[in-house]
Order: C-alpha cells, then sequence, then structure tokens
C-alpha cells in the first residue's frame, strides 16, 4: 500500500431539506467531505440529495438562481446531486400542498452501493432511517451520523458513531470568530462539550475537537494521537442561568473563544454561549 492511502472506501449520503431545516443552514460540504476521508479515506461515493420545484422555478426566478447556484456549488466540491422534483396535490378539502421527499431514493442507494464501503456517513437527523443504518451495519459498514437539531434519539444510538454538526470544526461557520485564526488556535472560537465540573473548586473542562482528522474514538485529550482538546474553564465564565449541575449533560454545547491559560493549563475558555442541540 502506498504512502498516503488507505483502503477503507467511504460512501457520504447527505439528506439535505432535513439538515437545512434543523440548524445545518450554511454547513460547509468540503469539510464534510473532509471528515468522511479522515486517515485517507477514498470517497466512492459523495451524493447529496435535494428538492427542487420545476413548477415554482418557472415564474420565480429568484428561486431557480439561487437553486441552481446552490447545486453547482456542491458539485463543485465533488458531490453528485440527486434531485428529487416536488408534485403538488389537493387533498379532499381543496387544499394544494407539495412533496418532494428524497428518503426512499437516499435509503435504495445507500443499500445498494454499500456493496463497495466500509464507512457510510448519513447527515441526516431523521429516525425513518434506523432501519437502513442496522441493514448498512449488517453488510459489514460501519455508520456514522452528522446531524444538528432534531436529531432522533433512536437514530443516534444505531449509529456506530454518532457527532453533531456543531462540533466539527468549520462545519457550519461561527458568527464570532476571527477570519484569520483557525478554529483550536488562541484567539479563535471553537465548540465543544463540557466533560467534567468541580462545583466545590470552582472549574471545569471542555473537551473540543482540534481537527477533522483522526481516530475519532481517541477522545481522550492526553492520547498524543486524539484529534481532540481539553480546555480548562472557570465557573465564572460559564452562563449564569445555565443549571450547573446539568453542565456535563452532552446534549448541551458552547461556544467559546481561547485565550491564554496558566501554568496549569496553557488554554482556557472566556465568552461562552450555550446552547442545546435539539432533539
Amino acid at each position: 500500500m502506498a504512502q498516503g492511502s488507505s483502503l477503507l472506501k467511504v460512501g457520504v449520503y447527505i439528506d439535505v431539506a432535513n439538515l437545512t431545516m434543523n440548524g445545518g443552514f450554511g454547513m460547509r460540504y468540503e469539510v464534510l467531505r473532509e471528515l468522511a476521508c479522515r486517515g485517507f479515506a477514498e470517497p466512492i461515493r459523495l451524493n447529496a440529495y435535494v428538492s427542487f420545484d420545476p413548477e415554482r422555478a418557472k415564474t420565480d426566478q429568484e428561486y431557480r438562481a439561487k437553486q441552481l447556484r446552490f447545486h453547482a456549488a456542491v458539485r463543485d466540491v465533488g458531490y453528485k446531486v440527486i434531485q428529487k422534483e416536488t408534485k403538488w396535490y389537493t387533498d379532499d378539502d381543496g387544499n394544494r400542498f407539495g412533496k418532494a421527499n428524497a428518503d426512499l431514493d437516499l435509503a435504495v442507494d445507500a443499500l445498494l452501493q454499500s456493496e463497495n464501503l466500509d464507512r457510510v456517513i448519513l447527515a441526516t437527523g431523521d429516525g425513518d432511517f434506523v432501519q437502513v443504518v442496522r441493514a448498512l451495519q449488517n453488510r459489514g459498514c460501519r455508520v456514522e451520523v452528522v446531524a444538528f437539531d432534531n436529531v432522533s434519539g433512536d437514530l443516534r444510538r444505531e449509529a456506530d458513531l454518532y457527532i453533531s454538526g456543531y462540533l466539527i470544526p468549520n462545519l457550519l461557520p461561527i458568527r464570532r470568530a476571527q477570519p484569520n485564526i483557525p478554529w483550536g488556535e488562541v484567539g479563535s472560537f471553537a465548540r465543544g462539550v463540557c466533560y467534567t465540573y468541580d462545583e466545590s473548586k470552582g472549574f471545569g473542562w471542555l473537551r473540543y475537537l482540534k481537527t477533522v482528522d483522526g481516530d475519532l474514538l481517541r477522545n481522550d485529550s492526553r492520547d498524543e494521537l486524539s484529534p481532540y482538546a481539553s480546555i480548562f474553564c472557570h465557573s465564572s465564565e460559564f452562563p449564569n442561568d445555565i443549571d450547573k449541575n446539568k453542565l456535563t449533560d452532552r446534549r448541551r454545547l458552547f461556544e467559546f473563544r481561547i485565550v491564554p491559560g496558566t501554568e496549569a493549563s496553557q488554554t482556557k475558555a472566556v465568552d461562552l454561549e450555550a446552547f442545546s442541540a435539539i432533539t
């Protein structure tokens, strides 16, 4: 095997509508590709499933142009765009409604193509994919799920690895970030979780992902091969309205700025903003 190569073959399947409606608007598709291909894995399939309303596109030129620009941008970073056209129906009361659900297309493609894959990334929070995850695993694939808000608990538990899209470096831009300071560097902003807190001592430690390359199961930041880092946080930096007893709930995420620390901790977290990944 040549240096810098891997035997792992990867497929990425993105439920674009689900992510867009649930916190993932503005997601950087090239970053998700880099995460999927970590360890020099080879991308065999990169599929993005989108909805498109051709009827609306005939009269709404702004809509048409915006959608086509988005599709082109996704293709530019290596994805195949699978377009599901909106179909319009009228119910018994005369109300008109549209459907453009690409779930079936995504599920069938993932299952049919999995014969040639080792790792499958499903980018969706939709619990309807639980059975798809099981079927892929039964075919020998490792299945990882990436999503933002409204993520099915069953889907998270069924996946071999679930990671919140908010915690993946640069996947979703941080509005407070300084443009010239990379994620994880002093002066930058990052997002992470509080994995330990000692109320009697008045401080805790946050963990965040430094890079998308590496073994994501090496979550002990003391491991020199771990892609994670730990950062000190004084109790005064946590928002006043937060329940300190729930700080270590992994569904509670923190956005923070990294600044120089002390001899005991090389860096510390300040300017914390807390939010919960909705489930």
